[in-house]
C-alpha cells in the first residue's frame, strides 16, 4: 500500500470526546503522529456522522450478533434504554463508507469493541460489559468494500502493512 495511502480513523482515537460516554479514548503512537503531520489521516465518528448526540445511551447489537447481521436486515442495535437504534448505525456505517471512499481511505483504524467500529469485537447485546468475537456495523461496511480494518490495538500490524515497520 505504502507512502500515499489514507487512513480512516476512529475519531475518539484521535482525542475528540465523540464516545457515547462522552469521552475519547485517544491512542498514542508515533505513526500516527507522522500520519497526521503527512495529512494521512481522515478522521470519523460514524455515530456523530449520523446525527446521534454526545453523550447518549449506550447501544449495543442484540442477540450476540455482529455487524454484517445488522447489514443483512438479520439484526437490530439497542441502546440501553431499549430504542432500536439500527437505522442509526445503518446510516453511520454508510456515511463512514462514503467519507473513506471519497477521500482514498485504503485502511481504518477504528476503536475496538464499538457497535459501529469494532473490528475485533464488541460487546455481546446483553449490556453486562461481555465482548465476543464480532465486528461493528461501519467495520463490516468498510471490510465488504474492500479496506482493511485494524482494530485500536492492532496499530502496529498497520504501520507493518503500510510503512514496511516504520514508526
Amino acid at each position: 500500500m505504502g507512502a500515499g495511502s489514507k487512513i480512516l480513523v476512529s475519531a475518539c482515537l484521535m482525542g475528540q470526546a465523540v464516545r457515547y460516554d462522552g469521552k475519547a479514548k485517544p491512542l498514542r503512537h508515533a505513526a500516527l503522529d507522522r500520519w497526521q503531520a503527512e495529512g494521512r489521516l481522515v478522521t470519523i465518528c460514524p455515530e456523530m456522522s449520523a446525527g446521534m448526540p454526545v453523550p447518549r445511551p449506550p447501544a449495543e447489537i442484540a442477540d450476540g450478533r455482529s455487524g454484517a447481521d445488522v447489514l443483512a436486515g438479520e439484526a437490530r442495535v439497542i441502546e440501553a434504554t431499549g430504542r432500536d437504534i439500527t437505522d442509526g448505525f445503518r446510516q453511520a456505517a454508510e456515511n463512514a463508507l462514503a467519507l473513506a471512499l471519497a477521500t482514498g481511505c485504503t485502511h481504518a483504524l477504528l476503536i475496538d469493541g464499538s457497535p459501529s467500529c469494532g473490528s475485533r469485537s464488541i460487546y455481546d447485546g446483553g449490556f453486562t460489559g461481555r465482548k465476543q468475537a464480532g465486528e461493528g456495523v461501519a467495520a463490516a461496511l468498510l471490510r465488504r468494500n474492500g479496506i482493511r480494518v485494524f482494530a485500536d490495538h492492532e496499530i502496529d500490524a498497520l504501520v507493518e502493512e503500510i510503512d514496511g515497520g516504520r514508526d
